[in-house]
């Protein structure tokens, strides 16, 4: 049996048949940068046609362009950000974030640092952290471009985030994960269910440790760009179990999270997550977690 054919049977068992993707790109309007100015005019004016995205309230998929959407003045002035449609959606299942303090775990390359940023309207404080290095420098300057002022970067794996010696309000962990082949064509070729349980585990100690600086009455949201139930369901399901956490309803594009993987039954509340199946966006999972007995 071939990778793919060993992926695509999986994902037949858990309820989805396998369609080939072809993703659009999607843009995110920066509107702490923009207020005033009409930036869906300003790009269509330069040959950029957009498409409102309906779940989103600030994403818009480019449907054709004389240009590239990267090479803009309005781009490199921070007036909007590239950023993948479903990506969008985690920074805005917060109740609040204005002047709250807030920890974005696996920050680079900082597409949802700069929309946090956006939504706390530059108040509070932000710790990005990132494990490599190398990618620290993408991150400070895509910050820099965006206007981001409330931003501190480190350079810190997130199972070690006790060195910071703070409490956090919110935090996001938009996990290292396997990817999904919507957004790389290779895909199949280069994943084996190996990566995955290997991706599953690093995810397992970023939690552990979140829980460790999650403040009282603080938020956790939790994503993956990944279809497998290891790193998605079965992660919540064993958080659920082992730290103390619980699911909070979120309203946002995608259907309910799967309770029943390969005929295990998890928790019942896994349903208040959200899996997006590849069609008009990559693949993507999300939740949002409180800590047990915390207030709402």
């Amino acid at each position: 049996m071939s990778s793919k054919e060993f992926f695509t049977s999986r994902y037949a068992k858990l309820g989805w048949q396998f369609k080939e993707t072809r993703l659009t790109q999607a843009i995110r309007i920066n509107t702490s940068n923009s207020r005033g100015k009409n930036i869906v005019q300003r790009l269509e004016s330069i040959g950029v046609k957009l498409e409102k995205i309906p779940f989103l309230k600030t994403g818009y998929w480019v449907k054709d362009s004389t240009v590239s959407a990267g090479a803009t003045a309005e781009y490199l002035l921070g007036l909007y950000s590239i950023q993948e449609a479903a990506a969008q959606i985690p920074a805005t299942l917060f109740t609040t974030l204005d002047g709250k303090t807030v920890y974005d775990a696996c920050a680079a390359p900082g597409g949802k640092t700069v929309q946090l940023a956006d939504l706390m309207n530059n108040t509070g404080v932000i710790v990005a952290s990132d494990m490599k290095k190398k990618r620290l420098t993408p991150l400070t300057n895509h910050l820099e471009r965006c206007g981001v002022t409330n931003t501190l970067v480190y350079g810190l794996d997130a199972r070690r985030a006790h060195r910071l010696g703070m409490k956090f309000n919110r935090i996001l962990i938009d996990a290292p994960c396997s990817g999904n082949f919507a957004s790389d064509r290779n895909w199949f070729k280069r994943r084996t269910i190996s990566d995955v349980d290997r991706n599953a585990r690093l995810q397992k100690d970023i939690l552990k440790q979140a829980i460790v600086v999650l403040a009282e009455n603080g938020e956790i949201v939790y994503s993956t760009c990944s279809l497998e139930p290891e790193e998605n369901e079965l992660n919540i399901d064993w958080a659920l179990r082992n730290l103390d956490l619980q699911v909070e309803e979120i309203d946002c594009y995608g259907q309910k999270g799967l309770t029943d993987v390969f005929g295990n039954l998890l928790d019942k509340s896994i349903e208040k997550c959200k899996r997006i199946w590849p069609r008009d966006t990559q693949g993507f999972f999300v939740c949002k977690l409180k800590r047990r007995g915390d207030k709402s």
